[in-house]
């Protein structure tokens, strides 16, 4: 039914103006509120209750109670990706990245749990404002390691992110058959991996890309009932943006019988107006992610004025049923109803839970654990020879604690724990330097340094120093000082890219703009927009001008000046567009970071170089590295103190991969870790002394170079040879890697139709952890296949000598792939090579398993066949037929094409129609086995048609050629395609 307008929109006007009455006693006669009925029957009650307008109040993120019926307000959205962010203290565990390094499900999950009982606690505390439906964990899988917001992800393989982000969404869902802990929430569907442009660029995401990489990493948590909905990410898909991706109802709800609620994400429903420019107004624009299968709209903050209008005249206009919005609250009821909400406290063990829980004993002591658990050793050689001196013999770590009395850590990162965005609040922090002195205790001596440059800035114009004069918004920075003493002082950090921040000497805070004076107020680099970033830059005079480079220079609305100048009040001030125009510093270095931290490291029995990255500045949301680098002068820092003390240990504390060369081929001991929150200074000392055995293993290729790297916008990872699957280089450590300080022997593979069965013996002298890898590779097959490809794994803990037996499932329907020329899965008929070792190029052992599947038949295009089914393709694009469903080829230039391969013509097609639209007239050519030289069949001309959405059909008469052949479609000039038939 369509509501009558006058009577709707002041139905609506009520709803968001009405101050919410006091909740009175339940009717004890409604269904909804039996928890004995079923809960469709339940959730049907409480929707044939609403009013139009109260249902319509309901499909925004900050829902409003509706008293009459005893209905409280529910807000979807606690982020909680390696702990609960942003509502206080509470236990912060590695981020996401670090615990995908465990490889360790039954850990994840742990933790998961504990995040999850934590959100119930701070429930408990706020249940209007600190909400149950939890934006976690994030899915995307990390093909490219320049990706901002790659410590957010598990891993680049999609069993892999499927195997953890199942685990971490049980935890977070408890294991109740009725009732949900928490309700989670997949991030970010779909195919979003670069924050560089993201409201506008399109992943372009052929079919098996789609089906055998992308769906197969958010497949898992939804199939498994673990997560209970998804959140749509920014991008485009194929030219669609996410936000309306039909697939969502098309395809992410069959993979479950339960209901799921899917949620925009923060302000993406605007952006089909505005950047997108998808849609014309916001009611076509909200009507098209309800069809699509959006039931939550993320828009506004706490301000649902202007989804509610959009959708009140969507309904009005005819663009939306009232069945839509029915179909939606029931999505978003189903999680609801599961959390418990309409039932009585005693049915839910879940509403027990107390404030009590967080920051526990209990949780404390699982932070350790996951911190100790995700630490990866990259490297543990013998020291090189000092000079005149003979090689030791065994491996510089774990260190003795008894011949370590004295020890130097030192770096930019060895006297601090930084936090992420999404992190939350830590109750304490360990920094790496504090975990090493405590774990020696009082008879050693630990001496430090950060190791980075201390300076004073002096004004050309006046001679007067940069002073901070406190830490609040009112303490504005001067340029008044007289002399260098410690208020004119700075520390500076160096994150790369010519990225700094400083330091106050005199009160510990970074030097940071607030939209007003530059103040010395915060305790590290932090905010959306990162107002802690400056860069240096050198002037032809050897003076420097100081360019202001936070987040908001992105931001075309902020003024033009980024350079600091001096205001008449001698305070700094943002005043100039350019350098030329900017004040003139000196830059007086009062002591040297390099020399002090290898002062204190020449006379130590060891030197810990703790360096990496700041999770602020180093690629975040809406910022991806441009290199995976280390910083100039951390690079710098790490050889001076590598010649200076032989017994180097590098700690790589950071998110990402990083392009660490020379310390590989230089230091003797590299150890990684990710942020891995309030916990990570006693993990890491208790890995460099032995009392833990590392035993993470990396979940991305670590390339060489930067020059290995594509466009972080190119999503087909097995035409650019991205991620294990398809990189044929030799990577600096590979998909899988990490050592250990014992070693592990394999027994010769036993295989069988239902699995893999290997012995694995410590064939060293200390108890270990053994991550067995499994992966297959069929040589022989009518598709590209991955070069390997990652089918389970098994952590195995192994004392001195000791031998298990690991068996790790494999059946045939695992070896599955997508067939595009039937769009559906298909096991190939072959033989498979069966890998299985230590990495994905540490193979120990391997077999093979013959597969009786399927011959896939030649390609039949005697009946419309969709055109982005190709084989392969060089240059084309793929867009959307309409803005509702469909994928279509585009080409932009001439002489691009696609290719169907192995097509039967039987005794030679006659007629080639196409389904195509273009701008301009074009032609596109149907050649035989090569796009160029290939024998030319027959060119289809293809009319301006009048629009992108504008289809029409358009055929030629072929020249007959019968067989079995690869056929191409050329474009001689920018056109589209959306199906091709020779008949």
């Amino acid at each position: 039914m369509r509501a009558p307008r006058a009577w709707l929109a002041a139905a609506v006007t009520a709803v968001l103006i009405a101050p919410v009455a006091p909740a009175r006693a339940a009717e004890p006669a409604y269904p909804f509120r039996d928890p004995d009925l079923p809960l469709a029957a339940r959730i049907d009650d409480l929707v044939g209750r609403l009013t139009p307008a109260e249902k319509i109040s309901l499909l925004h993120q900050y829902q409003p109670a509706i008293p009459r019926l005893d209905v409280g307000a529910f807000r979807t959205g606690t982020e909680a990706l390696h702990g609960v962010a942003w509502l206080g203290e509470t236990t912060v565990f590695p981020q996401a990245i670090g615990l995908s390094t465990t490889w360790d499900p039954d850990l994840i999950r742990r933790v998961g749990g504990a995040v999850g009982r934590e959100a119930r606690g701070f429930h408990a505390q706020d249940p209007a404002g600190n909400g149950l439906n939890v934006w976690a964990p994030v899915v995307n899988l990390l093909r490219d390691p320049r990706w901002g917001r790659n410590e957010e992800g598990y891993s680049e393989d999609p069993y892999l992110t499927g195997v953890m982000s199942t685990a971490y969404s049980r935890g977070l869902a408890g294991d109740h058959p009725t009732y949900l802990q928490t309700a989670p929430t997949l991030k970010h569907y779909l195919a979003n991996n670069n924050e560089v442009r993201r409201e506008t660029t399109s992943s372009v995401l052929p079919p098996r890309l789609l089906h055998d990489y992308e769906y197969a990493a958010f497949r898992p948590a939804i199939a498994a009932g673990a997560a209970t909905g998804v959140m749509t990410s920014y991008n485009l898909v194929n030219g669609r943006p996410a936000t309306v991706e039909p697939s969502l109802d098309a395809e992410v709800r069959t993979w479950t019988d339960r209901d799921l609620m899917v949620v925009s994400d923060a302000y993406a429903p605007g952006n089909l107006t505005g950047p997108q420019a998808y849609h014309a107004t916001q009611a076509e624009a909200n009507a098209a992610a309800v069809k699509a299968g959006v039931d939550s709209f993320t828009q506004d903050g706490d301000s649902a004025a202007s989804t509610v209008a959009a959708l009140t005249a969507a309904t009005e206009q005819g663009l939306l049923s009232w069945s839509d919005v029915d179909d939606a609250l029931r999505h978003i009821f189903s999680v609801r109803f599961r959390l418990g909400e309409f039932d009585p406290p005693g049915r839910n063990p879940y509403a027990a839970i107390t404030p009590d829980v967080i920051d526990s004993p209990e949780h404390r002591r699982l932070a350790r654990q996951a911190a100790d658990a995700q630490l990866v050793l990259l490297k543990n050689a013998p020291p090189a020879a000092a000079a005149g001196g003979r090689r030791h013999q065994r491996a510089l770590l774990p260190l003795a604690a008894s011949d370590t009395r004295r020890v130097a850590v030192v770096g930019p990162l060895a006297d601090t724990v930084y936090t992420d965005w999404y992190s939350g609040t830590p109750p304490y922090t360990v920094t790496p330097r504090q975990g090493v002195a405590a774990r020696l205790g009082a008879g050693a001596t630990v001496v430090g340094g950060e190791g980075v440059d201390r300076i004073a800035l002096r004004d050309v114009a006046t001679g007067r120093y940069v002073t901070a004069t406190g830490t609040t918004d009112a303490d504005a920075v001067t340029v008044r000082g007289s002399a260098a003493g410690e208020a004119a002082q700075f520390d500076v950090f160096d994150w790369g890219e010519g990225l700094l921040t400083l330091r106050s000497a005199a009160n510990g805070r970074y030097l940071g703009y607030n939209w007003g004076p530059f103040v010395t107020r915060d305790t590290q680099p932090n905010g959306w927009y990162v107002q802690q970033q400056f860069k240096l830059e050198a002037q032809p005079d050897g003076t420097y001008a100081i360019r202001y480079a936070g987040y908001e220079t992105r931001e075309p609305w902020f003024p033009p000046d980024r350079y600091l100048t001096v205001d008449s009040d001698g305070r700094l001030a943002l005043g100039a567009p350019t350098a030329a125009t900017a004040a003139r510093f000196a830059k007086e270095v009062v002591r040297g970071g390099a020399e002090s931290a290898v002062a204190a490291a020449a006379g130590a029995d060891v030197a810990v170089v703790v360096v990496g990255s700041m999770p602020a500045i180093n690629g975040r949301e809406t910022n991806d590295r441009v290199s995976t680098a280390l910083a100039p002068s951390q690079a710098a820092l790490v050889k001076a103190v590598r010649a200076a003390n032989p017994n180097t240990v590098v700690v790589l504390e950071n998110s990402y991969p990083t392009t660490v060369n020379w310390e590989q081929a230089n230091v003797p001991a590299i150890l990684w870790t990710s942020h891995a929150g309030q916990e990570t200074g006693n993990a890491v000392a208790g890995a460099l002394f032995g009392d833990t055995n590392p035993s993470g293993r990396l979940t991305q290729t670590w390339y060489r170079s930067d020059a290995e790297l594509p466009s972080i916008l190119d999503y087909d990872i097995a035409r650019t040879g991205m991620t294990y699957l398809y990189h044929r280089g030799t990577p600096l450590y590979p998909f899988g890697y990490g050592l250990s300080y014992t070693t592990f022997a394999y027994s010769p593979l036993r295989v069988d139709g239902t699995g893999v069965r290997v012995d694995v013996t410590n064939t060293g002298w200390r108890s270990g952890v053994e991550t067995v890898q499994l992966y297959t590779h069929l040589g022989r097959s009518r598709a590209e296949q991955p070069l390997k490809q990652l089918r389970g794994f098994a952590r195995v803990s192994l004392a001195p000598g000791q031998t298990k037996s690991v068996r790790i499932p494999l059946r045939a329907g695992d070896l599955s792939y997508w067939d595009v020329t039937r769009g559906r899965p298909v096991v190939e008929s072959g033989t498979y090579d069966i890998l299985v070792g230590a990495s994905a190029t540490d193979i120990r052992r391997t077999a093979t398993l013959t597969v009786k599947g399927e011959t896939i038949p030649p390609r039949d295009l005697r009946r419309p066949v969709a055109a982005w089914t190709f084989d392969g393709y060089s240059g084309t694009t793929l867009v959307d037929t309409t803005k509702a469903s469909g994928t279509a080829v585009a080409a932009t230039a001439a002489r691009q094409w696609v290719r169907y391969s192995d097509v039967d013509l039987g005794a030679g097609p006659v007629r080639a129609t196409l389904r195509a639209s273009a701008d301009a007239p074009a032609r596109v050519e149907v050649r035989l086995d090569h796009p160029a030289r290939g024998l030319l069949l027959g060119t289809v001309a293809v009319p301006a048609t009048g629009g992108r959405y504008a289809w029409t059909e358009v055929s030629t008469a072929l020249r007959r050629a019968g067989g079995r052949h690869d056929v191409y479609l050329v474009f001689t000039g920018a056109a589209r395609v959306d199906t091709v038939r020779l008949s």
